[in-house]
């Protein structure tokens, strides 16, 4: 009985050695391009950063929210960097090192959560239009062609602008204008998915349209739209960061990178006769933003390559 016991619980050797195989491609795949190996290891700095925000900026004992940046005074003058602030302030005061941290948190829950609503939407609107066709497909893709019609941007200005400015709204603006491009890819694959043999097998044998869409076509269409939604977090993190300049996201003294760079705009051409006195309002969140959307790119062109069927 002991002997069964331990041969039922042991792993099957077919699927260990497969998921073996199928890391050592992955690995040997980003071998070869070592700037996925880059993006990799920048969107791990910044989900450590992430995870330990509470040791590595402490929030004050009594903040009742700790993604209020603590503040020294209220001049308007931003300090240097200096042994009590390490990153230095922003105008009012704002400890930078403390915005910069706690920021990155908020970076990665707009990107993700806009990522995630986003593609729920996507899948939903395209796979129904491309798994029904006639007036279903007609109504929802036209629809989207309504939305893609207007600038990204400028359509997420007038919704933030209408619904109030707040870091939740910023998100709703940024899904709003994020879920067509989804949705028409996702479509595509459909149309072409669902005339395969295994989909007509599956519909012989009785099977509802939702399991066909749900368990046959979807899972096979939908990794186009995975490495879209790598490529496009970076992209996500700069729009909200531009309204948040703009005075339309996260309010002030709110750890936002967005808001951060905002803080900074009177200070952008530094001072009379020094234009590089306050070089630290503008730049540390600036090149946080550059590399966070670096890594993410990097990251998107590895998944690429990796969900590819033409690089196995």
């Amino acid at each position: 009985m002991e002997t069964k016991s331990a041969t039922a619980t042991a792993p099957a050797p077919a699927q260990t050695a497969s998921e073996k195989t199928r890391f050592q491609r992955i690995w040997r795949m980003l071998r070869k391009k070592p700037m996925s190996l880059l993006g990799f290891g920048l969107i791990s700095f910044f989900a450590l950063a992430a995870a330990l925000a509470p040791v590595l900026a402490p929030p004050a004992p009594n903040a009742r929210d700790a993604y209020i940046i603590p503040q020294d005074g209220y001049s308007p003058d931003p300090v240097r960097p200096n042994d009590a602030h390490i990153f230095g302030t922003t105008e009012q005061q704002y400890d930078l090192y403390y915005g910069m941290v706690w920021g990155t948190r908020t970076a990665f829950r707009v990107a993700l959560t806009v990522v995630f609503v986003s593609l729920v939407i996507g899948i939903i609107v395209g796979g129904l239009s491309g798994f029904y066709g006639g007036w279903v497909d007609d109504v929802l893709m036209r629809f989207t062609d309504i939305i893609l019609a207007f600038p990204d941007l400028v359509l997420a200005v007038v919704i933030v602008a209408v619904s109030g400015p707040s870091l939740h709204n910023v998100m709703l603006s940024v899904t709003a204008v994020s879920w067509p491009s989804y949705a028409r890819l996702l479509r595509g694959e459909v149309l072409s998915i669902k005339e395969r043999d295994f989909v007509s097998a599956a519909r012989a044998l009785g099977a509802s349209d939702f399991r066909i869409l749900f368990r046959h076509i979807i899972p096979n269409s939908i990794y186009p739209l995975l490495v879209v939604a790598s490529l496009s977090m970076g992209r996500i993190v700069i729009t909200a960061a531009a309204l948040s300049f703009l005075g339309l996201g996260a309010p002030v003294g709110y750890a936002d990178w967005g808001q951060l760079i905002s803080l900074s705009r009177n200070w952008i051409l530094g001072t009379s006769g020094n234009p590089f006195e306050y070089w630290h309002t503008v730049f540390i969140p600036g090149f946080t933003i550059f590399l966070f959307v670096l890594g993410w790119n990097l990251l998107g062109d590895a998944v690429r390559d990796i969900l590819d069927p033409r690089q196995k």
